[in-house]
């Protein structure tokens, strides 16, 4: 993959090639089946859920508007997705069983409602998984022993000086892999999550 400035998230809306728009496409993916399960929707039919949002994604993602706001895209999904679930529900005539303890339209509103419980854990949900498979894209880029140094000192959270004495590396070697690693992150996942 070539490294440029842009997160995936602006070459997904910038670039004429599909590079870009596929590797958003396969982040997303897995994500939107995992809700669309929540909300009893069938494999066949989350198969063409998920084209749906992702044609609805691809037609305006051009003109979305970020406005530098936190979790401004992730919100953004989650419209589409509701919406494309309702339209689905409303096609078949049909009236899933909610999950839990409140009915299937309470359930997509609070979804919708940004303050409510199911938006904080789709939010948290997306963070999650993004981050995840962002932490699977970039580590190809990395030497493995600066990829170890920065998952010992950020993912497991040991101090710097400990994972320079069990790598053989200096504290600035160790120091410079995690920031190394961090920018990367920070420019692929920019307008994703917020890191």
């Amino acid at each position: 993959m070539p490294t440029t400035s842009l997160s995936l998230l602006a070459r997904a809306r910038h670039s004429s090639d599909s590079e870009s728009w596929n590797r958003l496409a396969a982040l997303y993916t897995p994500l939107l089946r995992r809700w669309l399960r929540t909300y009893d929707v069938q494999d066949a039919d989350a198969d063409d859920l998920i084209q749906e949002v992702l044609a609805v994604v691809a037609r305006d993602l051009a003109t979305f508007d970020h406005h530098e706001h936190h979790g401004a895209f992730r919100g953004w999904l989650r419209r589409i997705l509701v919406n494309r679930l309702r339209e689905h529900w409303r096609r078949r005539n049909y009236q899933p069983e909610a999950t839990g303890r409140t009915d299937f339209r309470r359930q997509l509103e609070e979804l919708v409602d940004e303050g409510s419980g199911a938006s904080g854990i789709w939010n948290r949900e997306h963070d999650e998984f993004v981050m995840k498979r962002l932490l699977e894209i970039v580590e190809p880029q990395f030497e493995p022993g600066t990829w170890r140094a920065f998952r010992r000192q950020v993912i497991d959270g040991q101090r710097a000086d400990a994972v320079a004495e069990e790598l053989g590396m200096s504290r600035a070697a160790v120091y410079m892999a995690k920031s190394r690693v961090l920018q990367s992150l920070r420019r692929e996942s920019a307008g994703l999550i917020d890191l």
